[in-house]
């Protein structure tokens, strides 16, 4: 069985052999690589990471050629998350907390789901706000920051571009509308304390999955 996994920012392909050592490991895919893998004889493909503004991002088109030629197709945590919710009615497989969120309308945005990586590394260099989102949402169940203080940083969040989003910023970004500098500075620590990567964590069980797929 040959399985080929479009990862990058979200996971390392390093890690991602640990748990599912016999895939093929390709770069974030963009227009026309999931026809590509398919013609090549995969009979699964796991969506995790893809282009979105560096290029032409992942067709509908594509992945629903890639069905039909009997290829198993399976999304979560990033661009796979999106086309799984707007896809499963046709046969793609949604998985993770990010593909729930699109799903159920908690996000809409691709830009929920973007960053900047180092292309070489495909190491993440900004933060993507389902991260910030997450973290904040851990934060509030353990009372480290109030519900108004959180909207507040989710709302200085999307004010920055996607490309420069990091907690710092975030937090400046915060402070100008209106945010404690004080209270700030603590709420930086903390976030960055209680960091949720939700992006790894739903890559993980995207690997997870094309592993249960391929043992049954």
């Amino acid at each position: 069985m040959k399985i080929v996994v479009f990862l990058g920012p979200s996971f390392s392909h390093r890690e991602a052999r640990a748990i599912l050592g016999g895939a093929e490991y390709r770069p974030p895919a963009g227009r026309g690589d999931i026809v590509r893998g398919a013609n090549d004889g995969a009979n699964v493909i796991g969506l995790i990471d893809g282009v979105f503004y560096q290029q032409a991002a992942v067709s509908h088109r594509e992945i629903l050629y890639a069905i039909k030629e009997g290829v198993t197709v399976v999304g979560g945590s990033s661009m796979g998350a999106l086309r799984a919710s707007e896809l499963d009615a046709y046969g793609m497989i949604g998985v993770g907390r990010i593909y729930k969120w699109y799903k159920d309308g908690t996000i809409n945005s691709d830009d929920e789901v973007a960053l900047a990586f180092n292309p070489e590394t495909l190491a993440p260099i900004s933060e993507p706000l389902v991260n910030i989102r997450a973290t904040l949402e851990g934060l509030l169940k353990r009372k480290d920051v109030s519900e108004e203080e959180g909207k507040l940083i989710l709302k200085a969040a999307k004010a920055v571009p996607f490309q420069l989003r990091t907690y710092q910023r975030i937090v400046q970004s915060a402070m100008i509308m209106g945010l404690d500098k004080a209270r700030g500075r603590v709420l930086l620590d903390r976030m960055r304390e209680g960091r949720v990567d939700q992006k790894r964590l739903d890559a993980i069980e995207v690997l997870n999955k094309l592993k249960e797929l391929c043992s049954t």
